[in-house]
């Protein structure tokens, strides 16, 4: 079986080291303290910064890039980094705008990354609604990622990417065989919209790993921002009351240390 290696960086920055593959999910790279927009009126501050810079992270085979138009998954740091990768994969419209290494996928479309002396991966992308029934327009397009190498015995490695749980997402849960999920949760809520929700609690967390039913679940995307409304502490004493079998599949990592999952 491939050995997997993920250091979660912050926020929904995760490095994917397989079969010698580097592979970097939504860089944020920025230091403390900046406001970012997320439009009509939504407003965040980033308090926490990454546990390791970006000049640190190089060398970069591909970026799996949720979404580019918001600043908690593609800061200045990040976006400066993206040319320095050998591509960038993410939504059609996300590709329009970045240009040049970028590949757009459309839900259910894959890519394959290949090079000298490494088995392939396809990269097929995955269904997100980044908030409630109609507020696409609002919220803008995503895409989640699952990646197929050979020797994967228990499944794909799928990154949930910004969303909530509707049946898109079910449909990923039941379509495929899932080894490790890497989970963007944070109940992220802006005070201009209410009691709005724009990704994943750890209640619906729960209710994925029961459908999903993978080996090892991830959160990430529950910190360092101010917009999100449920942190690590909050999330812990959800899964708490999950079933034995929901609890030992969640798995968190620490922040800047490289696990092998």
């Amino acid at each position: 079986m491939t050995n997997v290696r993920i250091t979660h960086i912050g926020g929904p920055t995760a490095l994917i080291v397989v079969d010698g593959w580097r592979l970097l999910t939504d860089p944020t790279f920025d230091s403390p303290g900046g406001r970012y927009s997320f439009g009509w009126g939504g407003m965040s501050r980033k308090v926490t910064g990454p546990a390791i810079a970006a000049s640190d992270i190089a060398p970069i085979d591909a970026v799996l890039l949720s979404h580019d138009h918001h600043g908690d998954n593609l800061d200045a740091a990040g976006r400066a980094l993206l040319p320095s990768a050998g591509v960038v994969v993410t939504t059609v419209s996300g590709a329009k705008r970045l240009g040049g290494n970028a590949r757009g996928l459309e839900p259910w479309a894959t890519t394959r990354l290949e090079a000298t002396a490494r088995p392939p991966i396809d990269i097929t992308a995955t269904p997100c609604r980044h908030g409630p029934p109609l507020s696409r327009p609002i919220a803008g397009d995503v895409i989640g990622f699952a990646l197929r190498w050979d020797g994967q015995e228990r499944g794909v490695l799928w990154i949930s990417g910004d969303t909530v749980l509707y049946n898109g997402v079910r449909q990923v849960a039941e379509g495929l065989k899932v080894d490790i999920a890497l989970m963007h949760l944070g109940c992220v809520r802006f005070p201009v919209t209410g009691p709005v929700r724009y990704s994943m609690t750890a209640q619906e967390a729960v209710e994925l790993c029961r459908l999903m039913r993978p080996r090892t679940a991830i959160p990430v995307h529950y910190e360092g921002w101010t917009h999100f409304r449920q942190g690590r502490d909050a999330m812990e004493g959800e899964f708490a009351r999950a079933p034995d079998d929901i609890r030992r599949r969640i798995r968190w990592l620490p922040i800047g240390v490289e696990v092998t999952v």
